[in-house]
């Protein structure tokens, strides 16, 4: 008895083979413009978070095997640090401030760019000009400008009949951290303005002829239509912000170097003063991995409940 005849290959089964063979080609593709970007993902920033995790948990002086575990203590350490808590307070002031500074004033500067107006281009190439200065650069402007007696700022008041504080701007600690806040509000405010300015040009003038035939006011016509368009672009810029201010360091390292007595040190300043300029390595990489976890959940915040609602509306 003859063995049944194999049957014939089909145009399906022929489609299907190519159709895999272009899948793989496809998923190689992928893969092959993928691998560097993730290769340079892992060196700068996997390897550099585990290394910080690895760090915590020993003592360790920068030279030298890790070999002196200590555990959790280092964590500890950092936690129950007066120095370090007085961080985290003044960098959750300039995460809030810099917002709420920030916020009015782009909106309120973007609002006045976005009329036709003459040398508008000018005035909007100087708003954004101190957010391309580098942040050194930016520290040693303000630095001279605000030294005491013969500091541009302080002669200004002098010439009006004010003072500036007797130790200076930058010396003073009722006045060091809220300087340092204004200086920051002028170096980033051009971000939030662009930003805000390409929101307010991809809103359709239609709705705002429409309002006006209804009898809207210049101010509810802000409330319901500008604003809320403009929702998902400040809440971005918003996320943005507070990342940056979680990450400050050369501004106030320029400017201050967290003093004086610490009234300025942030979280950044801390673990560098801790690492190059005390040699606690373990203490720094405790106190990085808190700043981690501390912008992660600012992350995941963002992304579990704005993210994906704003996602959601755009797709709409």
């Amino acid at each position: 008895m003859k063995p049944p005849a194999e049957p014939p290959l089909t145009g399906a089964t022929t489609r299907k083979g190519r159709g895999s063979r272009r899948d793989w080609r496809k998923a190689a593709e992928i893969l092959f413009f993928v691998t560097p970007a993730l290769a340079l993902f892992a060196l700068f920033v996997i390897v550099p978070v585990l290394t910080a995790v690895q760090m915590s948990v020993y003592r360790w002086r920068g030279f030298g095997p890790l070999e002196d575990f200590v555990g959790f203590r280092n964590y500890a350490s950092v936690l129950t640090n007066d120095v370090f808590q007085g961080a985290v307070g003044h960098t959750m002031t300039i995460v809030v401030g810099s917002i709420l500074l920030q916020l009015p004033l782009g909106l309120g500067i973007a609002l006045l760019l976005n009329r036709k107006m003459k040398g508008q281009g000018l005035l909007r190439t100087i708003v954004f000009v101190p957010f391309v200065l580098s942040e050194v650069i930016a520290g040693v402007i303000w630095f001279q400008l605000l030294q005491p007696r013969y500091g541009v700022i302080d002669t200004l008041l002098e010439a009006v009949g004010l003072t500036g504080p007797p130790q200076g701007w930058l010396g003073d600690r009722d006045f060091a951290l809220w300087t340092i806040l204004i200086v920051l509000t002028w170096k980033y405010l051009g971000l939030p303005i662009l930003l805000f300015l390409a929101g307010l040009q991809s809103i359709s003038e239609e709705l705002y002829e429409a309002a006006q035939l209804d009898g809207a006011t210049w101010w509810q016509t802000q409330r319901k239509i500008t604003i809320p368009l403009l929702g998902p672009t400040m809440r971005t810029w918003a996320f943005l912000s507070m990342i940056g201010s979680l990450q400050l360091f050369d501004m106030v390292w320029v400017l201050t170097r967290g003093g004086p007595a610490n009234s300025t040190t942030t979280m950044v300043t801390f673990l560098v003063n801790q690492g190059t300029e005390r040699g606690n390595y373990g203490i720094a990489g405790a106190a990085s991995v808190i700043l981690f976890v501390i912008a992660l959940v600012m992350a995941i915040t963002y992304q579990r409940i704005f993210l994906r609602r704003d996602t959601k509306e755009a797709g709409r």
